[in-house]
């Protein structure tokens, strides 16, 4: 095809690609929940990380042992979580003879 001179050869135009923006993806983990009766309320742990808390209920200790995860999670430097974080958690009963 021969081109006249001073005319440019027809663009398609393209569509404007709309701007990505990366979200973060939340991940969910499954970790340990020990929840221990002391005195009047409950006190929870996480062992994995050694992450605590405790409330008035069996129920509001485990969430606030939740939302305690999640700000170490959110707040805790990268190396510190894998430093802290246990891979293999073992939870079982002994028995054991006392007197």
């Amino acid at each position: 095809m021969e081109r006249k001179p001073g005319k440019r050869p027809r663009q398609r135009s393209e569509p404007a690609s709309p701007q990505r923006y990366t979200v973060p993806v939340a991940t969910t983990h499954q970790l340990t929940a020990i929840l221990l009766r002391e005195g009047e309320g409950f006190v929870s742990l996480c062992p994995e990380v050694d992450v605590a808390s405790q409330g008035s209920t069996v129920e509001e200790a485990r969430a606030n042992l939740v939302e305690a995860l999640e700000l170490f999670f959110e707040t805790a430097d990268p190396t510190e979580i894998q430093e802290r974080l246990q891979k293999e958690v073992f939870v079982t009963r002994v028995e054991v003879r006392v007197g």
